[in-house]
């Protein structure tokens, strides 16, 4: 199998696991604070990443040169975290993942200027058929709210957590210097682990982690096995192998996820009018995909 193939395997799997944090997160959003929801899945994703990396290829005393590389990242990344779980007390999950659609286009911008990654015209007209596609959901296909740009304030937090995430893409393949796909996650994690710590203490100590709700702990345990070990694995994988922006382009399968894992939630399943922005997104990764 190609490098780019296998670039492109790992992004699929990427989209599909990722979704399910949006369903779960909206359920657990305001029965914790973010910043103690993601310090404690970041620990449990670090020790898991950590054993992996040990286990396998070990942790070189060249990968531990420059740990500021593991700090920057891990600021966008644990930005982006906490944002979109913020986000998510108000913003509906198939919302939020539409607004995670915009990702793409941002981080095709952010690929210019971090690694002059080219943006040909085919992929800048994608680009703008996904964002279209996004703003058409995050409306909830209501043409009135869209000439009014009301959006919610949940979808706008969570946008800026987008954004954070859409630096973080092109930073991998500019920071990394050849250390094995698992040792450079374990890195950012234990990093980001830190940083939520200090930055959350008070939120984790003010939690009452016994009388939390069973979503809450669920929500916890998916998020930093699947949510954070695996996809930060797959994305760090990608990210070395494709272009940043065909890596992002997988985003646009996360609103179609997101509604599989609604609906098998128990939730409905959202108007016609609104899957039409939908179709439009998986037109775009089509587009994106392409050679």
């Amino acid at each position: 199998m190609t490098p780019a193939r296998a670039g492109h395997l790992a992004m699929l799997l990427f989209s599909m696991l990722v979704a399910g944090s949006f369903s779960l997160g909206a359920l657990a959003a305001n029965d914790i604070a973010p910043l103690a929801l993601n310090a404690v899945r970041f620990w449990i994703a670090c020790a898991i990443i950590g054993i992996a990396a040990f286990a396998t290829t070990g942790v070189s005393r060249s990968a531990l040169r420059a740990p500021w590389r593991y700090l920057l990242l891990a600021a966008f990344f644990t930005t982006y975290f906490v944002l979109m779980f913020e986000g998510l007390k108000t913003a509906a999950p198939v919302s939020a993942a539409a607004v995670f659609t915009l990702t793409p286009i941002l981080s095709a911008g952010f690929g210019w200027l971090l690694l002059r990654q080219v943006l040909t015209g085919r992929m800048a007209l994608a680009l703008g058929i996904g964002a279209a596609g996004a703003i058409w959901v995050i409306f909830r296909a209501d043409v009135a709210a869209i000439l009014r740009f009301q959006i919610g304030a949940g979808e706008m937090i969570y946008f800026w957590g987008c954004v954070s995430h859409a630096v973080y893409t092109p930073l991998v393949r500019k920071l990394n210097r050849g250390e094995p796909t698992l040792v450079f996650t374990f890195g950012t994690l234990l990093a980001g682990a830190v940083i939520l710590t200090l930055v959350g203490w008070r939120d984790l100590m003010a939690t009452d982690w016994a009388d939390l709700p069973n979503i809450v702990w669920v929500t916890i345990l998916y998020t930093a096995v699947v949510a954070s070990a695996m996809t930060f694995t797959l994305l760090q994988f990608a990210a070395l192998r494709l272009p940043s922006s065909k890596v992002m382009a997988y985003t646009y399968l996360t609103p179609s996820w997101v509604i599989v894992w609604d609906i098998a939630l128990g939730h409905p399943a959202p108007p016609v009018l609104v899957l039409l922005g939908l179709v439009l997104t998986v037109v775009a990764l089509v587009m994106l995909l392409r050679d």
